[in-house]
């Protein structure tokens, strides 16, 4: 297997990383909810065009259970892929297996990974950023995120944009919407919960399924894009664009998620 030999990268101390249980909530319907389609191929193609070659491997903070990953490695080359949750990691490691993709897992919490090798590419989509509470830990993930760029490195930030969710609340601090799926009885309610400021976002997803449900609840904290420029500018990094989804879609405030990709330059200043 192609990540085997890399394995050494998961020499962590899980007693330092903290999981928030993520996993744990929505282990085994994750991959229904954000499934490895073509969607997430395609965000895997986007994000491939930002590595800058050079032999140099990927970095993903987040990992999942390798929706991203796996199809970028494909593309780029070897991908280091963190996440706390054992529980995803597990599913990442069969999939590895199945594929013999050259993705590498790691054990690791993104407020604090930190390791000696310089990237081409770090990652950190889907909402993995917004799942962290505290804005000075959301702060560190970046800056994290930035000492591990190879100089001409970039950066790709993935996460709800506050605009967007305010948008689709309509005013109302409670709303609820339902996304039929392709299979008969299959389904998923969102019931969604705004604090009076808008920064945190609670959403409690009821997924059906051959005559089932499953339960997952998930606390975001909300940011725009100028809270992210402003990290990564504190983190020496400049930045290079923002869209709104992985179909090149420009972004506007009430836009649901954004992207945004930061170059480093050259040295840290």
């Amino acid at each position: 297997m192609k990540g085997e030999s890399r394995m050494t990268t998961e020499a962590h101390d899980t007693r330092e990383i903290q999981d928030i249980g993520y996993g744990r909530e929505f282990e085994g319907f994750y991959d229904r909810i954000f499934p490895k389609d073509d969607y997430a191929d395609l965000a895997a193609a986007k994000i491939a065009e930002r590595h800058p070659g050079g032999g140099l491997r990927s970095l993903e903070f987040g990992v999942g259970t390798g929706r991203i990953a796996i199809p970028l490695a494909a593309r780029t080359g070897a991908v280091v892929g963190v996440d706390s949750s054992t529980e995803m990691l597990e599913q990442l490691r069969a999939e590895i297996k199945e594929k013999d993709a050259d993705v590498v897992p790691v054990h690791g919490d993104i407020r604090t990974y930190t390791d000696d090798e310089k990237y081409g590419l770090v990652y950190c989509v889907c909402a993995t950023l917004s799942i962290i509470l505290d804005a000075g830990e959301q702060r560190e993930v970046i800056r994290r995120a930035a000492d591990r760029l190879a100089p001409g490195g970039t950066l790709v930030i993935e996460t709800p944009n506050r605009g967007g969710v305010r948008a689709i609340h309509e005013g109302r601090r409670r709303t609820s919407y339902f996304v039929p799926y392709a299979e008969p009885n299959t389904g998923l309610l969102t019931c969604s919960t705004l604090t009076p400021d808008d920064r945190i976002w609670q959403a409690s997803h009821i997924w059906f399924e051959g005559g089932t449900s499953r339960v997952g609840t998930e606390l975001s904290r909300l940011v725009t894009p100028e809270e992210i420029d402003e990290y990564a500018a504190e983190a020496g990094l400049e930045p290079v664009d923002r869209q709104a989804d992985w179909l090149g879609n420009p972004y506007t405030d009430t836009s649901l998620m954004f992207i945004s990709a930061y170059r480093h330059a050259g040295e840290r200043r």
